[in-house]
C-alpha cells in the first residue's frame, strides 16, 4: 500500500462510502482534505456553498431524496457554529448526514486556541454521535462507521471532528468500503397480530411517518390502503409518503392540520402508526391520543428506543418500514366495516381544499391549484416554515412521483438551500420551493449556489412583509400590541435578475401560472414574488379576526 495523507484519506472514505456529492463552505482548516477532494473530483462533486447552515441544509435535503447520508463539511469554531442548525433539522427529521468539521491542531486542546470548540460537547445532544480524528490510521474505521451510524435505526446525523494536522500525517491504510447489512423485518407475529387488531376495528386510521422510504415502500403501502380501504393521514410535512389525490388520502397531521382530521383521529379506534415518531407536531401536542393507550396503537418504527417512548401501545413493532410494507403484500381484512368511515374522513379533506373566496385581487387558494395543474407529474417541491407553507398544503396535492422536502422542527432558512441541494441531486427534474420573505432573507443568498453550479430552481416568494407566524400568535395574545414582527424588504424579482436570474412579480390570482411558464421557459433560476394581502395572516383567518377572538 502506498502512503497516503489524512487529507486524501478522507478524501478516499467519502468515496469509499459512495457519497456522490459533498456540500461546502471552504475553510483553511481543512484545506488537506479539499485537496484531496480534488483528486477525486471525478466522482465526487463539490459544491461550493456560502453560508454553512446553507450548506448543511443541501446536505440534508439530499439525504431526504437519496436515502443515504448527505454530506457536509464545514471549518471550525464559528462554521461548525453555523452548521448546527441543519444538524438539528436532521435529527428531529431522523435523516441520514455526515458533517465534517475542520478542528484545531491537537497540541493546542483546552488553550481556548483561535477557534477551539469542543464539538463532542457542542454536538452531542443534536446528533446521534460525535467523534474526532486525531490518528489518520483510524480514518477509514471511523468514516466506516460514521456513515454505518448515519443510517442505522432511526436514521439522524453524525459529526466527525477532523483535526487539522492530523490531515497531513503520511500514513498506509486500506480503504473500507460500506457495510451491507440486511434491514430489520418484523417478528413473525407482528402482522398477524396487527391483521387480527383491524379485523376488530371500525374506525382504523393510518399515519405514515418517517425517513428513508423507498418507492417501493410507499406503493406497499398504498397498496395495503387501498386493498382494506383504510384511511391514510401523513405526518407533519411528509406530503411525499401518500398520493395526495388517492381517495384514500386523509390529510397531514402537523402544525395546522385541518380540524375535521384532528377530530377524526381522536374519534378513531385503531392508529396504524408506520414509521412516524408521533411526535409533538403530529400529536397537536400530546393532546391527541391518550398516553396510557385508551385507543390502541400498532406503532412500527426502525428504533425500538422510540417505541413507548411517550405512548403506551398495544403493538409495537421494530422494524425497517419498507421491510414492513412489503411484508403487508396480500394481507387483507375478510370485511372491512368502515367504508363509510374511510369516506366521511376523505370528504372532509376534500371539503378543507375547496377554495374559499379570500378578500382581494390574489385568491392564493385558487391561484395554487391553478399552478399545481401546471406543474410536471415529478416535481420535487421543497419548504420552509411559517404561516405562509400552510396555503400549499391545504390546497395543493403532492402526487404519486412527486417528493416533498420540508423541516419538521420548523427551521426557517430551509426551503431555499433545500431546493438547491434537490436540483443538484435531481438534475432534470423541475424543483419548486415554498419560502416565506422572513425565511428567504435568513438564507436566500445561497441562490448564488443555483447559478454557480447550474442548476435552475424555482423560487416561490410569499411576501407579507412580516413575521406571519409569530404575529399571529401575538394577536391571539396580544391583540393589537404589534412588536417586533414587522419586516423591510427588497424587491425580490430584482434581487434574483441581479445575478441573471428571473424575477416575477405577482400581485393577482391570474398571473401565477403565466409567471410560472415564463421562469420555466427562461431557463435560469428564478423567484417569483407573491406579494399576499397582510391581513389574511392564515389561510383560516384574518388578523381583524384574531383580534376579535382574543377579546372575547
Amino acid at each position: 500500500m502506498q502512503e497516503r495523507s489524512g487529507g486524501q484519506l478522507l478524501a478516499d472514505a467519502l468515496v469509499a462510502q459512495g457519497a456522490t456529492h459533498v456540500f461546502a463552505v471552504p475553510g483553511e482548516s481543512y484545506l488537506d482534505l479539499l485537496d484531496g477532494l480534488y483528486a477525486q473530483r471525478n466522482r465526487v462533486e463539490l459544491i461550493t456553498c456560502r453560508f454553512e447552515a446553507g450548506a448543511v441544509h443541501m446536505a440534508e435535503a439530499h439525504g431526504k431524496l437519496t436515502g443515504k447520508p448527505g454530506v457536509a463539511i464545514v471549518t471550525r469554531g464559528p462554521g461548525a457554529c453555523h452548521a448546527a442548525i441543519g444538524v438539528h433539522v436532521a435529527m428531529q427529521d431522523s435523516t441520514p448526514l455526515v458533517l465534517l468539521v475542520g478542528q484545531i491542531p491537537v497540541e493546542e486542546t483546552d488553550r481556548e486556541t483561535f477557534q477551539e470548540v469542543d464539538y463532542r460537547r457542542m454536538f452531542q445532544p443534536l446528533a446521534k454521535w460525535v467523534t474526532q480524528i486525531d490518528d489518520a490510521r483510524r480514518i477509514p474505521e471511523i468514516m466506516a462507521h460514521a456513515f454505518d451510524m448515519a443510517v442505522s435505526g432511526r436514521p439522524g446525523p453524525v459529526v466527525v471532528a477532523i483535526s487539522e494536522e492530523m490531515q497531513k500525517h503520511m500514513v498506509a491504510v486500506p480503504d473500507l468500503g460500506p457495510q451491507r447489512v440486511l434491514p430489520a423485518h418484523p417478528a413473525p407475529a407482528a402482522i398477524p397480530e396487527m391483521m387480527a387488531m383491524l379485523e376488530k376495528a371500525e374506525r382504523p386510521l393510518v399515519i405514515m411517518g418517517g425517513s428513508r422510504w423507498t418507492p417501493e415502500g410507499r406503493a406497499a403501502m398504498r397498496a395495503f390502503a387501498e386493498a382494506n380501504d383504510l384511511p391514510v393521514a401523513v405526518a407533519f410535512r411528509r406530503q411525499g409518503l401518500f398520493d395526495g389525490t388517492s381517495p384514500h388520502f386523509a390529510g397531514d397531521l402537523g402544525v395546522g392540520a385541518d380540524a375535521g382530521l384532528v377530530a377524526a383521529a381522536k374519534k378513531a379506534d385503531l392508529i396504524l402508526a408506520i414509521g412516524t415518531r408521533i411526535g409533538e407536531p403530529v400529536s397537536q401536542g400530546y393532546t391527541l391520543l391518550d398516553m396510557a393507550g385508551a385507543t390502541p396503537i400498532v406503532h412500527v418504527h426502525p428504533d425500538q428506543g422510540e417505541i413507548g417512548r411517550v405512548y403506551r401501545v398495544a403493538l409495537g413493532v421494530t422494524s425497517d418500514v419498507n421491510a414492513f410494507a412489503l411484508g403487508l403484500k396480500g394481507q387483507k381484512v375478510a370485511k372491512p366495516r368502515w367504508a363509510a368511515w374511510r369516506q366521511e374522513v376523505r370528504a372532509a379533506r376534500e371539503a378543507q381544499a375547496v377554495a374559499q373566496d379570500y378578500a382581494g385581487p390574489l385568491n392564493l387558494a385558487v391561484a395554487l391549484q391553478a399552478l399545481e395543474k401546471a406543474l410536471p407529474a415529478d416535481t420535487v417541491f421543497t419548504t420552509d416554515a411559517g404561516n405562509f407553507a400552510t396555503w400549499p398544503t391545504r390546497f395543493m396535492h403532492v402526487k404519486e412521483g412527486q417528493d416533498f422536502l420540508g423541516p419538521t422542527n420548523g427551521a426557517m432558512g430551509y426551503g431555499v438551500p433545500a431546493a438547491i441541494g434537490a436540483a443538484i441531486v435531481e438534475r432534470g427534474r423541475q424543483v419548486v420551493c415554498f419560502v416565506g420573505d422572513g425565511g428567504f432573507m435568513m438564507t436566500g443568498q445561497e441562490i448564488a449556489t443555483a447559478f454557480h453550479h447550474g442548476v435552475t430552481p424555482i423560487i416561490l416568494v410569499f411576501n407579507n412583509r412580516m413575521y406571519g407566524t409569530i404575529r399571529m400568535y401575538q394577536e391571539r395574545v396580544y391583540p393589537e400590541r404589534v412588536s417586533g414582527t414587522e419586516l423591510t424588504n427588497p424587491d425580490f424579482a430584482r434581487f434574483i435578475e441581479a445575478f441573471g436570474g428571473h424575477g416575477e412579480v405577482v400581485e393577482r390570482t391570474e398571473e401565477l401560472v403565466p409567471a410560472y411558464e415564463r421562469a420555466v421557459a427562461s431557463g435560469k433560476p428564478a423567484i417569483i414574488e407573491i406579494r399576499t394581502n397582510p391581513e389574511q395572516v392564515t389561510n383560516r383567518a384574518t388578523i381583524a379576526e384574531l383580534r376579535a377572538q382574543a377579546k372575547k
